[in-house]
């Protein structure tokens, strides 16, 4: 008779596995968290408002063009509507994770769904619905979230007192951090085909200076994806 017995993680450990394997990419977001920090000083905002920006907004790409478009004067309407465009994956992403999220307790879905980044995706969205954990995910987000505040708080010091600290290359972390959380995500032919034309897409916009330029490249490599994919099953 077999008398094995599988034991099942507890919350704490389950925790802290999530915050472990956030790990490196916690790590690699700490430059782009000090650029956010520095930047918002850089661009008039008080310290407070800028923690409050990575504490509050906690989206890297959006605060960075957020910011930006604070530092040129722009209205809050077009700040909004960019702002949203920026972070509209985020429906994507939770539309994909529908299935292990929905079933949760409102508490669950509320934590997860704002903790919710394009690392924690990386992290999670692959995961079965027999397999994911929420306390995993919780684990794993909410190191990430308290990693990119205290990034963003050295940045806002570090800002008051160095200056041009935007000028020494680190927003080389954002294509960085994008380009580890993609590649090993290419695991099929509609995958490659929607990188490779967002990829060639943003280039091409960026050198013919087109407003919108990420927005028309996302756009376009998910429409090629779509395609290819589409092909794909009606020749099976």
């Amino acid at each position: 008779m077999n008398t094995d017995v599988q034991i099942m993680p507890n919350r704490y450990t389950l925790f802290m596995q999530g915050s472990i394997a956030m790990v490196p990419l916690s790590i690699a977001v700490i430059p782009w968290g000090l650029l956010a920090g520095s930047y918002a000083i850089e661009s008039g905002l008080s310290p407070l408002e800028s923690q409050a920006l990575s504490a509050i907004l906690f989206a890297g790409s959006a605060q960075l063009v957020a910011t930006g478009m604070i530092k040129a004067g722009v209205g809050l309407t077009t700040l909004l509507l960019t702002t949203l465009f920026i972070t509209s994956r985020h429906f994507l992403y939770s539309v994909s994770m529908r299935d292990r999220i929905g079933p949760l307790p409102l508490r669950w879905r509320l934590a997860l769904g704002y903790l919710l980044t394009d690392e924690l995706f990386a992290i999670c969205g692959n995961q079965s619905k027999q397999r994911f954990e929420p306390w995993y995910a919780l684990g794993a987000g909410l190191s990430f979230y308290i990693c990119w505040n205290i990034a963003t708080f050295v940045g806002i010091v570090a800002g008051s007192y160095i200056p041009a600290l935007n000028e020494l290359g680190l927003e080389f972390a954002v294509a960085a951090t994008f380009i580890a959380l993609v590649i090993p995500n290419i695991k099929d032919s509609p995958t490659l085909m929607a990188v490779t034309v967002a990829l060639v897409l943003s280039v091409t916009f960026n050198l013919m200076k087109v407003e919108g330029a990420l927005m028309i490249a996302s756009l376009g490599g998910m429409l090629a994806g779509y395609l290819v994919d589409t092909i794909l099953r009606k020749k099976q």
